[in-house]
């Protein structure tokens, strides 16, 4: 499982990475989504990815940490997840602006000569 997982993080993020190199402002703004989406993932997987635990317990005596899923990095992802949200849609309306404004949708604002 831990294979898949690393796997998925390192497609997500390769594919981020070529994306953010195209010419096109559409292309680098969906790479920018997907590295966020690996790093994500990735900061979710580091807080030990467990099924039906409990991720606070309020019993008497001291818990066993082994039996507990870690909330900060849910809190920390759930924080990315909205912040990556607003900062999308900040990209896409700067993106639809300078298309108004110089006509093309390159990042260095010119077609290519081909």
């Amino acid at each position: 499982m831990n294979l898949v997982i690393a796997l998925a993080i390192g497609v997500l993020f390769g594919s981020g990475i070529w994306l953010v190199l195209r010419p096109r402002t559409f292309q680098v703004i969906i790479g920018l989504l997907l590295m966020s989406y690996a790093v994500n993932l990735f900061i979710f997987i580091m807080g030990r990815l467990m099924v039906d635990r409990p991720p606070l317990t309020l019993g008497d005596g001291l818990p066993d940490p082994t039996a507990l899923t870690d909330p900060l990095p849910q809190a920390l992802v759930l924080t990315a997840i909205v912040i990556g949200f607003a900062t999308t849609a900040l990209y896409l309306v700067m993106m639809i602006g300078s298309r108004g404004v110089t006509g093309t949708d390159h990042v260095d604002g010119r077609e290519s000569e081909e």
